[in-house]
Parts: C-alpha cells; sequence; structure tokens
C-alpha cells in the first residue's frame, strides 16, 4: 500500500484494519482523513465478509484532534468564518455517527496521544484497547477552544464529573484512569497491543456477523430510550433474531455439542 494513501486498509480473516496514514500530523482529522475515514467505512458497511473494524494509527500518536493549521487557513479564506467552521463540524460529527451507525464492530487500536477529536473518535468506536503508556485529553481549552462535540461521545463513555474536569482542566489522563472510567476497556503493554486488538477483533469476526449487526444497532438504539420501551424494543429484536435459520442451527449445534454450521 501506497504511503500516499492517508487511510490504510488490510483485510485478513474477517477483520478489516484501517490505519489512519498522516504520521507526520500525528493522525489530525484533516478534511481528507475526514473524508477518507469515511468511505473506507462505506465501502465496509455491505461488505459481508468483515464482522470487525480496527481503527490504528500510524507513527507516534493514534490522533491529535482537528488539524490546527487547516482550521487557521479556513478562517482566513475568502468567505470563511462561520461557514467553514460549521461545515468542518458538521463532517466530523457525521463521521462520528458513522462509527455509531457501522454494522460492524469498531475497535479502537490506541498508542501515544488520543486528544480533542481524536479522543472523541476513541470514545465514539464501540470498544477500545491502548497501550499502557498511552494518554487522553480533550484539551482545546488549553488554547481557548472547549472541546464541545468531543464533549458529546466523552460525556456518553464517563461519569459526568470526570468529563467536566478533563474538559475544563484540558489535562491527560493516563491509559490506566481511562480504564478506570471506561473510556477504553482495557490497556495493555505497548509491544502487545496489535496482538491484543486483533484477538478481540477474531473473537468478534467469529460470531454470526447478522446477530452482531442486529445486536449493535439494537444496543445503540435502547440506549436512548425508556426502560419500558427499551425492553419493548429488545423483545422485537430477539423475535426477529430468533426467527433466522442461522440463530436455529446455532441453538442446535449447542445441545449437540457441536459447531454451528452457519451459512456464508
Amino acid at each position: 500500500m501506497s504511503d500516499e494513501q492517508i487511510v490504510l486498509r488490510e483485510d485478513k480473516d474477517g477483520i478489516a484494519r484501517l490505519t489512519m496514514n498522516r504520521p507526520g500530523a500525528l493522525n489530525a482529522l484533516s478534511d481528507a482523513m475526514i473524508a477518507a475515514l469515511g468511505e473506507n467505512l462505506a465501502a465496509l458497511e455491505t461488505d459481508r465478509s468483515i464482522r470487525a473494524i480496527i481503527l490504528a494509527g500510524n507513527g507516534k500518536a493514534f490522533c491529535a484532534g482537528h488539524d490546527l493549521r487547516e482550521m487557521q487557513a479556513g478562517r482566513q479564506a475568502p468567505d470563511a468564518g462561520r461557514a467553514y467552521f460549521a461545515d468542518l463540524f458538521g463532517r466530523c460529527a457525521a463521521l462520528m455517527l458513522q462509527i455509531r451507525a457501522q454494522p460492524q464492530p469498531v475497535i479502537a487500536e490506541v498508542h501515544g496521544i488520543a486528544t480533542a477529536a481524536g479522543c472523541q473518535l476513541v470514545a465514539t468506536c464501540d470498544m477500545a484497547i491502548a497501550a499502557d503508556d498511552a494518554r487522553f485529553g480533550v484539551n482545546g481549552v488549553n488554547i481557548g477552544l472547549f472541546c464541545s462535540t468531543p464533549m458529546v461521545a466523552l460525556s456518553r463513555n464517563i461519569p459526568r464529573k470526570q468529563a467536566f474536569e478533563m474538559l475544563t482542566t484540558g489535562a491527560f489522563i493516563p491509559a490506566a484512569r481511562a480504564q478506570d472510567l471506561g473510556l477504553i476497556n482495557r490497556a495493555v503493554p505497548a509491544d502487545h497491543l496489535t496482538g491484543e486488538t486483533t484477538a478481540l477483533a477474531a473473537t468478534l469476526a467469529a460470531k454470526l456477523g447478522a446477530a452482531v449487526r442486529i445486536g449493535k444497532r439494537a444496543f445503540y438504539d435502547q440506549l436512548e430510550m425508556g426502560v419500558a420501551q427499551a425492553y419493548d424494543h429488545t423483545a422485537k429484536v430477539m423475535v426477529e433474531n430468533m426467527l433466522w435459520r442461522d440463530t436455529e442451527e446455532g441453538i442446535t449445534a449447542f445441545l449437540e455439542k457441536r459447531p454451528p454450521n452457519w451459512q456464508p
């Protein structure tokens, strides 16, 4: 794969590995990066051979947030200002929503730093594994820009007082603290990071893809509902799931103590 590609894709054993490839800019979410990530996710959406996605970054960092140089240039461009920034943050939000709506689980593989919109990216992914020396922050307040859009994903991952402290102090937290708060699933030695992330993705890829897809959608849908409505909704999802041929085969295989023979 060419070094000129801003996002690299590698498929193996039902897992797609998307690697942000702008190491000189710490994989900042430039206009091109946002577009490339969106295009790759869109291509994977209907690829039934892919049952899990890993999102990683090349170089010294996972992602340093928005590209501040590009943002400053946009501010200076003719007829820019409010419209430019509204478009930028709108496209970034659309990418985050796309990850949430992605049929396959998306796992962030985090090393170095994940700051501002990079931390938002981690919080948005369905799961995250980080190197034990990684650091996380929503640091915009340090330059006078409160991380309001990263706050949406962050505050839905960790307790509100801890989220507010991160947002208002601009301080980094280490991977161990991120794990305690629930921002990541676990922290592992840096030299085990890729192996641990790949092992988790392989576990997911071994499941019935259709069941994981319907389950991921239901997971996020029910979080927005009251308890009674959530039970009503998820009961309907389970009825649909139970009527599948592959689910019947999975239950039969379990009872007969053999591997399931699921259709491709």
